[in-house]
């Protein structure tokens, strides 16, 4: 499903403040895998996923998506290529705080062409399932870490993605609401989506249900 080789991203290329942020990273995350990308922060995890979610360009390199090579997509088509495959769930939930819960979790139907009824229900469905319904009406702004992240969740998966990225997911969490997501990764992992988590935290290392653990180290795979 993911088929990441010989990715290269220099950012600032040919200036003073030229970083080097991936080095000749290739791996693969077969359908229905759940797989790791593990290092500190600062290693280039992030980066790793940007590009994936054509977020972001490789300096050189290709990544493979669904048989479909996605490094160079024009915006307008990459825009339509994360709508139609990817679910994303960011470190800090990036929600509109002025926004109800409904709102956001609404937003990546917007550009669909599916009706009212049907964004409505999309959304209902997404809600209920990670529990987050009842709040439906309140502001991003006022609901708790533990409830945000549900509302994330619930964003991500409305279009219901072939794949789920999640960077540093459990970063603003505290033991219990890590834990609570660890279970919702399982829930995922069951219903046969390709996982991709980039993390440091511990509690998703070793996990007899991960495929594959992928280390990045300063931008280098170990």
């Amino acid at each position: 499903m993911i088929k990441v080789t010989k990715v290269n991203k220099v950012f600032n290329q040919g200036k003073i403040n030229e970083t080097v942020a991936l080095k000749d990273i290739s791996f693969e995350v077969k359908d229905g895998e759940l797989a790791i990308l593990k290092g500190p922060s600062g290693s280039g995890k992030s980066t790793i996923l940007s590009i994936i979610a054509a977020l972001l360009k490789p300096t050189s390199g290709d990544v493979e998506v669904d048989g479909k090579k996605i490094a160079k997509l024009p915006d307008n088509f990459a825009s339509l290529y994360r709508r139609e495959n990817i679910g994303f769930i960011f470190q800090k939930f990036n929600l509109i705080p002025t926004l109800s819960v409904f709102e956001n979790v609404i937003l990546p139907l917007i550009p669909s062409n599916l009706s009212k009824q049907e964004i409505e229900q999309k959304a209902k469905q997404s809600m209920e399932k990670f529990s987050i319904y009842h709040k439906k009406d309140d502001l991003a702004k006022n609901l708790s870490g533990g409830e945000q992240q549900r509302v994330a969740i619930a964003r991500a998966l409305v279009n219901n993605p072939k794949i789920i990225l999640a960077d540093e997911p459990t970063a603003n969490l505290d033991a219990k609401l890590s834990s609570s997501f660890l279970e919702f990764v399982k829930e995922l992992h069951s219903e046969k989506k390709t996982i991709l988590i980039a993390t440091h935290d511990p509690i998703f290392f070793g996990l007899d249900f991960v495929s594959s653990e992928i280390e990045i180290i300063k931008g280098v795979m170990k």
